[in-house]
């Protein structure tokens, strides 16, 4: 094998935490947690990933090629190895205080920062916590487990010194479904529930279906049930993405089309033979289609969050 270098050594030489009949955690040694991200495909500048793979194990996930950069280039052991970063609080602390005031960071932008590991390592609580003792920042929670209620008090600290909106992925509402998609991740209900405990809370929760997969989850029928449910959960917002898929992800979701959606496999396959994103006119009329949905159930009617109680002023004049 090659000479390791670089974040492939730090995760070649980490210590096994825990082994299970199909995962192993280990302790990964982390030189920085904030990474900068510049595309202009999303609207942050920072991100923090908590852990690195995701045991939920969902089928159209486009993180896996995260796992490359470890030199782990089988697919699958993105949801079997999964590195739990090594969390220093003061050190962290240190980092956050290099960034502008006003600044969005995104939580769990490639791995679900309360996947399963979270019950045990704790380490997205943590984070929370060096959160909740600053200020000024506009900070995004993406997942898709019920486990963010067990935060709610933590999280509600930050809205007070920081803008916060947490983003819950469900996208169906039919279970087996679901599990067929999304094996690990806890059941589409849980996760409204969830929803319901955050906004009952005062806090600004949503709901988005991504992705969306065409003639799986597409319908109009399948999409006002998700938006209508989420409207009865207290959520601020709706929407969804139509799925795309990085080399990576086709490794493992079009054989899973193959296996389980046979009538399927050949649209798939010519879809996104050549590109990651789905061409012509579908995604806009799929957004057209969302759109009406949003209206129906009032998600149209954005209000703007009210400034937190300890939003500081350095952070307000950092905006203009």
């Amino acid at each position: 094998m090659p000479q390791l270098v670089g974040i492939a050594k730090l995760a070649a030489e980490s210590p096994s935490l825990e082994s299970k009949r199909r995962v192993e955690y280990f302790d990964l040694e982390t030189r920085s947690f904030l990474t900068r991200c510049d595309s202009p495909r999303v609207p942050f500048h920072w991100t923090i990933n908590p852990y690195r793979g995701c045991e939920f194990g969902c089928k159209y996930c486009y993180a896996r090629y995260a796992h490359e950069f470890m030199e782990l280039r089988d697919p699958l052991e993105f949801e079997r190895k999964i590195y739990s970063k090594h969390f220093d609080p003061a050190r962290f602390r240190e980092e956050l205080q290099k960034i502008p005031r006003g600044e969005t960071i995104a939580l769990g932008t490639a791995t679900d920062p309360y996947q399963p590991a979270e019950r045990r390592f704790r380490v997205t609580r943590a984070i929370l916590e060096v959160f909740a003792s600053t200020a000024g920042y506009r900070l995004g929670i993406t997942t898709k487990s019920d486990l963010i209620a067990r935060d709610i008090d933590v999280l509600s600290e930050i809205a007070r010194r920081h803008y916060l909106g947490i983003h819950m992925t469900v996208t169906t509402l039919d279970r087996d479904l679901a599990r067929l998609i999304e094996p690990m991740a806890p059941r589409p209900d849980l996760r409204l529930n969830a929803v319901r405990k955050l906004t009952s809370a005062g806090l600004r929760a949503s709901v988005f279906c991504s992705p969306v997969m065409p003639l799986i989850n597409d319908s109009d029928p399948s999409l006002d049930a998700l938006a209508k449910a989420a409207a009865r959960a207290g959520s601020r917002n709706f929407g969804g993405q139509v799925l795309f898929l990085k080399p990576c992800s086709k490794q493992v979701f079009l054989p899973f089309i193959d296996a389980f959606f046979p009538h399927l496999s050949r649209k798939y396959h010519e879809r996104y033979h050549k590109t990651a994103y789905l061409r012509g006119d579908y995604p806009e009329r799929l957004q057209e289609r969302i759109e009406t949905i949003r209206k129906r159930y009032g998600f149209d009617k954005k209000q703007a969050p009210a400034e937190p109680e300890l939003w500081p002023r350095e952070a307000q004049l950092a905006l203009f």
